[in-house]
């Protein structure tokens, strides 16, 4: 479509004529058919490049998993008591005394150390994470106020590109998708992390 016709077609729109349908060719790969391994290495690989730490393990070693993770996070001196977990977090995946999301104003987060939440989906070919407000995710305030985030991501979640992980997802839901830990830079390509977000990011990969 040509600039007048743009120009034309915004003319009729504005005088109530009906616009004609544009077509737009969608050429871009839709599916992804490596084997569920091999995406699960790329996404290791992806997140490792932003700076996240990627801890494996198998699906009954959860706990330990998670309890390593924030070991990684905060130092082996971290307490039960700094950490919230999202409300939909299975029991299997929490460690010993930690606490549940009570919904308190969301500048109380602040009293936390650490977050572990699950996720909605990831996408290994661009080590993203992609939280949507669900109680396993938690509210987006859970995964952006405390400093750690650990995140535990099930095989079953990982998907190829980002058009598999949209048609996972519901588009009205309160999304927020995570590459890596926060970090931005100034004019002088001075990296700083912990600005918008948590600046540890822990992911643990189940299977």
């Amino acid at each position: 479509m040509s600039a007048r016709d743009e120009v034309l077609g915004r003319i009729r729109t504005a005088l109530g004529e009906p616009r004609p349908e544009v077509v737009v060719p969608r050429g871009y790969r839709t599916t992804d058919d490596r084997p569920p391994a091999e995406l699960l290495d790329v996404l290791t690989d992806r997140l490792e490049d932003y700076r996240a730490t990627v801890l494996r393990c198998a699906p009954d070693a959860v706990a330990a998993t998670v309890a390593a993770a924030l070991e990684a996070g905060l130092g082996a001196g971290w307490a039960p008591a700094d950490v919230v977990v999202a409300p939909g977090v299975p029991a299997a995946w929490r460690p010993d005394g930690v606490r549940e999301d009570d919904a308190r104003p969301a500048v109380g987060l602040t009293d936390f150390a650490a977050t572990v939440t699950g996720v909605a989906v990831a996408v290994a070919e661009t080590g993203t994470l992609v939280l949507d407000g669900s109680p396993l995710s938690g509210r987006r305030a859970l995964s952006l106020l405390p400093d750690c985030l650990v995140c535990v991501v099930e095989a079953g979640q990982v998907v190829g590109g980002v058009p598999e992980a949209l048609a996972r997802l519901d588009a009205t839901a309160p999304l927020t998708m995570v590459s890596g830990p926060s970090a931005t830079s100034d004019i002088e390509l001075n990296r700083v992390e912990g600005v918008h977000g948590p600046r540890t990011l822990v992911v643990v990969l189940v299977g």
